[in-house]
């Protein structure tokens, strides 16, 4: 079959490249790729992603008949519900159920209306009522932009000084039209896990764990990125929080077949997890595959990704069978000097290809692009995912470092301690 990827980043590359493994693929199209999926698909040009009729137009002119959908703004743009009403098969949830990411507040009025666990919170369409809340509840306290803001809508604000300017910030358009709407929560304490699932009628499908690094610098300091290294699986979890974990997605993943809902969440739901002392309970849902979680979880998967994918498109909960590679993944982000912040682009990239040489090695490119001179150059703020397998967490997190230091372009930003507290145990978070 011939199928097309919408996005551009390292969840993007990791999903081509899954894809690409599959024989049952002809042609492989991503819209609009990177420097990393033009070697393993056709990259194309002037296709709006967040335009169902530009997607279905090419569609039409390349006979592809599945589409799968990387980045949350296309499913919050309805792209999935038009294509599959023109009879193009999707991988991603309509527009409906991506709220659970679009909106904050439609997110957490699902989880209550659903008993499903999470933090106590408030939702705030000015800001005098969301500073009387904050005042109200107090510091440690998290506010958070309600829709989409690439990752960076969300603060943890440690004083209460902090979540004043925070909320000050989104409602004098910092966010943009994302900050209109504020939800503020109490600040959960305790690691975080991430668990995604493949859901399809009202069936959630776990994958394996994950543990994502949010924070910009070692020792968890610095503001939130979109993520800067992650492993899997999470070692950490007590008995009895994976499967506490898996009965909430299965819960959630009902509800989506219930009304109001439609019976088309067709993708991943991804539950982002806080293992509090009460046991899990969910900080968020996200209506795709995670950045950077995807690029260690498909890496362990040992069933052909195609085949997944087409069933869970189209409704055929029956045939999911999932199998997982018995190795730890670890992956470390390289950024660009001043991420999360402002940063330059067009830095040379170089020792892709010795990183590569190490057993268990993939590099998936997040933010590169070729020059006109035809090197591969830096052109975002998460430019690579260097990501290793191994036998044991020390020999994966090992190789993944070893590959970062063959790696070099100017003004490299990394992470050292991606995985140091894992190692340590549970009494790291205490």
């Amino acid at each position: 079959m011939n199928i097309l990827v919408l996005g551009s980043g390292g969840r993007e590359h990791a999903l081509t490249w899954a894809l690409a493994k599959s024989s049952r693929v002809d042609e492989l199209f991503v819209a609009p790729g990177n420097g990393g999926t033009a070697s393993i698909a056709q990259n194309v040009s002037g296709v709006n992603i967040n335009s169902a009729e530009s997607v279905k137009a090419f569609c039409q002119e390349h006979d592809v008949t599945l589409v799968v959908i990387g980045p949350e703004a296309p499913l919050v743009a309805g792209v999935a519900d038009d294509l599959r009403a023109a009879g193009i098969r999707v991988f991603g949830p309509d527009a409906y159920g991506a709220q659970l990411e679009g909106s904050k507040t439609f997110s957490k009025e699902f989880m209550v209306a659903n008993n499903i666990p999470t933090a106590r919170y408030g939702s705030f369409d000015n800001e005098g009522d969301a500073l009387a809340y904050v005042n109200e509840l107090g510091a440690p306290i998290v506010v958070k932009a309600d829709g989409l803001a690439a990752g960076k809508g969300v603060i943890v604000a440690e004083e209460l000084e902090d979540a004043i300017e925070a909320v000050k910030d989104c409602f004098s358009g910092a966010f943009g039209e994302a900050g209109a709407k504020v939800v503020i929560e109490e600040c959960l304490v305790g690691p975080e896990c991430s668990l995604l699932a493949f859901v399809t009628n009202g069936q959630a499908f776990c994958m394996t764990t994950a543990q994502d690094h949010k924070r910009a610098y070692d020792g968890d300091r610095g503001p939130n990125t979109g993520g800067m290294g992650v492993y899997s699986p999470v070692p950490i979890l007590n008995e009895g929080e994976l499967p506490e974990m898996q009965r909430i997605m299965q819960l959630a993943a009902e509800a989506t077949a219930k009304d109001p809902f439609p019976v088309d969440y067709r993708g991943v739901l991804y539950g982002g997890f806080m293992l509090t002392a009460e046991g899990p309970k969910v900080l968020e849902f996200n209506a795709r595959f995670g950045d950077p979680e995807t690029q260690v979880i498909l890496p362990r998967l040992d069933t052909d990704f195609v085949d997944i994918v087409e069933a869970v498109a189209e409704g055929r909960a029956e045939d999911i069978k999932l199998a997982w590679r018995d190795e730890w993944a670890v992956c470390v982000v390289l950024a660009s000097a001043g991420y999360p912040g402002s940063y330059e682009k067009g830095k040379v990239i170089l020792g892709i290809d010795e990183a590569e040489a190490i057993e268990g090695v993939t590099v998936f490119h997040a933010g590169t692009a070729l020059n006109y001179d035809g090197e591969l150059v830096t052109s975002g703020g998460r430019v690579l995912n260097v990501v290793a397998l191994g036998k044991t967490f020390e020999e994966a997190r090992d190789k993944a470092y070893d590959a970062v230091d063959l790696i070099n372009f100017e003004g490299k930003q990394f992470r050292q301690d991606i995985g140091k507290r894992a190692l340590i145990g549970r009494s790291a978070w205490e």
